[in-house]
């Protein structure tokens, strides 16, 4: 997986004051681990934007760059949100032990064709769009490839006991999962529409009837 990095600098801002900082361009950030000291942290609010824009999920290492001090490996465990703006507003950082296995979401990507979906003979149902695994940080990937174009008639469909799980890559989602399958394209209602011809009919047998009404009120 390619390297991604990241620059951080101490912070010594907290509670109302970060309001501050994030006028500054800055946003708040915190570090923590198994095996690392918390500390809090900040980092330049454009540059964090751009990295996280190309990042799918949370299984994607960055390596976080401290004033002084070697990079340490993170994952963007949680980054909380402006609810109208979407700017970011605070972020947590886990440092990653490169010697020990950890568990993350992973995203579910659909790859090849299915004959029956390209025909319009059936939809695509996408059951399950992320899997839990397991590795060494190392081994960590991006996504786990689904190829649908083994999907040919409707009683196809792939569970997670079918995905190829990469090399040093354990899945741990229960095997029984349901990823995608294909459904039957459900039939157009078509409403029924009365003949123009009936309508018109009615019309004149209507004005029939008011005509005869009125030569039957003339002759009273």
């Amino acid at each position: 997986m390619e390297e991604i990095t990241l620059n951080a600098s101490p912070r010594s801002i907290v509670g109302k004051q970060v309001k501050a900082l994030r006028r500054q361009g800055k946003v708040p950030a915190t570090l923590y681990g198994p095996t690392t000291t918390p500390m809090n942290l900040q980092v330049d609010a454009r540059e964090v934007s751009r990295l996280l824009s190309h990042i799918v999920g949370e299984a994607q290492l960055i390596s976080l760059r401290l004033e002084g001090d070697e990079p340490v490996p993170v994952l963007a465990r949680e980054v909380q949100r402006h609810p109208i703006r979407g700017d970011i507003m605070h972020i947590d950082f886990y440092a990653v032990p490169m010697d020990r296995p950890i568990s993350t979401e992973v995203p579910v990507h659909l790859v090849g064709h299915s004959p029956l979906v390209e025909q319009r003979g059936a939809m695509l149902l996408h059951a399950l769009t992320h899997v839990e695994i397991e590795c060494l940080p190392r081994d960590l990937v991006a996504a786990i490839e689904v190829d649908i174009s083994r999907l040919a008639t409707l009683d196809d469909a792939i569970h997670v006991r079918d995905l190829a799980a990469p090399p040093g890559v354990s899945i741990l989602t229960n095997p029984e999962e349901l990823v995608v399958r294909l459904s039957p394209v459900a039939a157009e209602e078509v409403e029924e529409v009365a003949p123009a011809a009936a309508a018109e009919e009615v019309e004149v047998i209507g004005k029939g009837k008011a005509a005869e009404e009125e030569e039957a009120e003339g002759k009273e």
